[in-house]
């Protein structure tokens, strides 16, 4: 946590013109369906390779499926091409969108989002490709709550650099709600306000972590 700066957030969420959300594990409890499909995916490799996918994906939540294949092929002792990255990425999909979509909501937070998404600017910032992630906020009827959608392969970073140019805005008017380091990073990277929704896969990794969180949004 020493190379990030963390900070109390100066005041409530539903006073800040602008939110960016992480999607897994903000919005959807879908953290878990995630890395079991990484597991399935690499299972063939033996346990010991899927259980090292498996704590790879946990410590790197925020990161693209598109970056992580490589890696895990790698873990495998394959040198993954641009074809066997695409197929792989398929077959990550297919076993994960069902999940994603039949996933519980984090509590309160489609409430929230319902309605306040005329007082406030919402945007999605999500390592989730983004046709696919187009797709799953479609399903689930929340396309017209936001402003905008970023999926991969756009950075986090990129995304909320790109949005703070676009909106009239000021970086004190923003906050970012993630669950990982990277929508962390993200935040200070653009030098915005971070909440952090702890939930039972990301507490190991913010033992340390001394800013505000939330576990739901009930709490607001």
């Amino acid at each position: 946590m020493k190379k990030f700066i963390v900070k109390k957030i100066p005041k409530a969420i539903n006073t800040y013109k602008v939110l960016f959300w992480d999607f897994d594990g903000v919005i959807k409890e879908s953290v878990d369906v995630k890395t079991q499909a990484y597991i399935k995916l690499f299972e063939n490799f033996g346990s010991e390779i899927a259980e090292k996918v498996k704590q790879h994906h946990i410590a790197n939540g925020g990161m693209s499926r598109f970056e992580k294949i490589p890696i895990y092929g790698k873990f495998a002792g394959i040198e993954f091409d641009n074809k066997q990255i695409s197929e792989y990425s398929e077959k990550f999909s297919k076993l994960a969108l069902q999940g994603v979509l039949d996933s519980e909501w984090v509590p309160g937070v489609e409430s929230y989002i319902r309605s306040n998404q005329h007082k406030q600017i919402f945007i999605v910032v999500s390592a989730t490709p983004q046709d696919e992630l187009n797709s799953i906020l479609h399903s689930l009827k929340l396309s017209s709550c936001f402003n905008t959608i970023y999926g991969a392969p756009l950075s986090k970073s990129v995304a909320i650099a790109t949005s703070l140019r676009n909106l009239d805005v000021t970086t004190s008017d923003c906050l970012m709600i993630g669950d990982a380091l990277a929508d962390l990073e993200a935040a200070n990277s653009n030098n915005i306000d971070f909440i952090l929704r702890l939930h039972s896969f990301n507490q190991e990794i913010f033992t340390n972590y001394t800013g505000t969180s939330i576990y739901n949004f009930s709490e607001l």
